[in-house]
């Protein structure tokens, strides 16, 4: 007999841990969608979907069963279809703010490759003013920070991620915080992109970087020392090279880690055995994210929920966690300390009273 057999979450502790101030890091947009937003996307489009009823949809869209990050990614071009116009990218991105905002996120970054959008003739520029106008929408509604990240792709060519760079760096002072580098990590090194992490930090633009998720702790280095990363994209394989694991905690860089996402790309076996709290406990600057609200089919309450069940993570330790992820945001200083400050005391108010994580089951909250 198991825990789950005996024992069910408390439905106080997961509205708690909903209250909670939180930041989302790494969320990417286009596995980010509504349900029921792809359903009408796609209806107005005329493409066939396999299922007519967002839950059910929503089941289909999660990715439980890819062998690797590579098939974990295939299921994106489902949504990609649906953002290729300014109004569908402004209806996702205000969409997501609002649903962040739900879910007690005070601060958001985005993070999208703007050239994956352009292929009915939308160009970077039309791309980017479109999310934007989306971000800025919801958080003038909800009070939800909101910012972007632009991605370059692994596969492309190095003069399409110095396009990609050149479009973060023309927009850095209308809400693009960081440039990144995503996709499939073997045989796609990062340094094979360097033109362009030279770019955004010669103008002074933050670097995060996918790494150690689809490929080990050497794709990680090179992230840090030849793409100048501030910020690792999950880093999941860090813990096989102590002495950089131990350089990242000196460093303070950032671990932007997602769960859920690395139990359904097989990075990890079980979302018990992920070794977030092996870096957290070496004193890592880890924080908690979605990847993927769609795809993994979560919310940030629920990965924040999953480390109390799987993790043993207690309040203190979440609250810790929340905050970890403000003091990495890519915001200037005075604005990351002041929603930091702001969520201090908004959990040291929560911390007051605490229900217990989990109740016997059959037994009402």
């Amino acid at each position: 007999m198991t825990l789950a057999d005996t024992m069910r979450i408390n439905p106080a502790f997961v509205e708690l841990v909903r209250a909670m101030p939180k930041a989302e890091l790494h969320c990417h947009l286009d596995g980010s969608l509504r349900p029921a937003t792809l359903l009408a996307l796609s209806k107005a489009r005329g493409i066939a979907l396999p299922h007519h009823e967002a839950d059910a949809l929503a089941r289909w869209m999660r990715v439980d069963d890819a062998h690797n990050l590579e098939e974990y990614l295939a299921r994106f071009e489902i949504t990609l279809a649906v953002m290729q116009t300014g109004v569908e990218i402004e209806r996702i991105a205000h969409e997501l703010v609002l649903d962040a905002a739900l879910d007690g996120i005070r601060y958001i970054e985005v993070r999208y490759c703007p050239a994956l959008h352009t292929r009915e003739g939308l160009s970077g520029n039309d791309v980017m003013n479109a999310m934007l106008d989306g971000l800025s929408r919801g958080e003038r509604e909800t009070g939800t920070v909101a910012r972007v990240i632009v991605c370059s792709l692994r596969s492309f060519p190095w003069p399409h991620s110095m396009d990609m760079a050149e479009l973060a760096v023309a927009y850095k002072d209308r809400g693009v915080v960081a440039f990144d580098l995503a996709g499939g990590e073997v045989g796609n090194p990062a340094h094979e992109h360097a033109k362009a992490f030279e770019y955004v930090r010669h103008n002074n633009l933050a670097v995060t970087v996918h790494a150690g998720e689809g490929d080990g702790a050497a794709s990680i280095h090179e992230a840090i020392h030849q793409c100048g990363a501030n910020r690792i994209g999950h880093g999941t394989r860090l813990r096989e090279d102590a002495e950089l694991e131990a350089y990242l905690v000196d460093r303070r860089i950032a671990l932007e880690v997602c769960p859920t996402s690395n139990v359904q790309t097989r990075v990890v076996k079980t979302f018990g055995e992920h070794p977030i709290e092996r870096y957290r406990r070496l004193g890592a600057l880890v924080t908690v994210n979605t990847d993927n609200t769609m795809m993994s089919g979560v919310s940030l309450t629920d990965e924040f929920v999953a480390c109390a069940e799987h993790l043993g993570w207690d309040f203190a330790t979440l609250s810790a966690v929340a905050l970890n992820a403000f003091e990495a945001a890519f915001l200037p200083y005075a604005e990351r300390m002041a929603l930091r400050e702001a969520a201090v005391l908004d959990l040291a108010q929560l911390g007051r009273d605490v229900p217990t994580v989990f109740l016997p089951a059959g037994e009402e909250a």
